[in-house]
């Protein structure tokens, strides 16, 4: 404990949901896609990410500050390996939008291929993903389908 303070860290993997700012994937495909607009996918779409539904991080959080040993370090993955094209086609169906709507656009330099962790310690507290990818994603769906005026303000905000 630094300096007496009783801390635990989690570090989770993609996370998303409602709310989420309109610059993170999910959302960003999910608004340009409302719009019509096209959804800029990096390089050839392969990177894989693991998604994780926000509620069920803010599970783990409660798991790891009532069970959680003073001092660790939690990783907390949804255990779903998905490519951004795999996302991206997801997020096309669940709008029953056009696929020809993904641009693939220049890769970023460095950009990571996969990012991949063990979530065991946070499992053996037990906590599970309550939330399929696919419920999260319909939730998700709906909640910027039916809050088109949040984040068209967030995105048109100067931060």
């Amino acid at each position: 404990m630094t300096y007496g303070l009783p801390t635990i860290v989690l570090r989770p993997s993609n996370a998303f949901g409602p709310c989420q700012f309109p610059e993170k994937l999910i959302p960003l495909f999910l608004t340009n896609a409302l719009e019509g607009k096209t959804i800029p996918l990096f390089g050839d779409g392969l990177n894989v990410r693991d998604w994780l539904y926000v509620e069920d991080h803010c599970l783990a959080v409660e798991a790891a500050v009532l069970r959680g040993r003073h001092g660790s370090v939690y990783n907390v993955g949804g255990g779903v390996e998905l490519t951004n094209i795999e996302v991206a086609r997801r997020i096309l169906a669940a709008l029953d939008a056009a696929r020809e709507l993904i641009q693939f656009v220049p890769d970023r330099p460095g950009h990571d291929r996969r990012y991949a962790m063990d979530s065991g310690l946070i499992r053996a507290l037990g906590w599970e993903p309550e939330t399929s990818f696919a419920e999260g994603l319909k939730k998700t769906v709906r909640w910027y389908a039916s809050n088109r005026s949040w984040w068209r303000k967030v995105r048109t905000r100067s931060l």
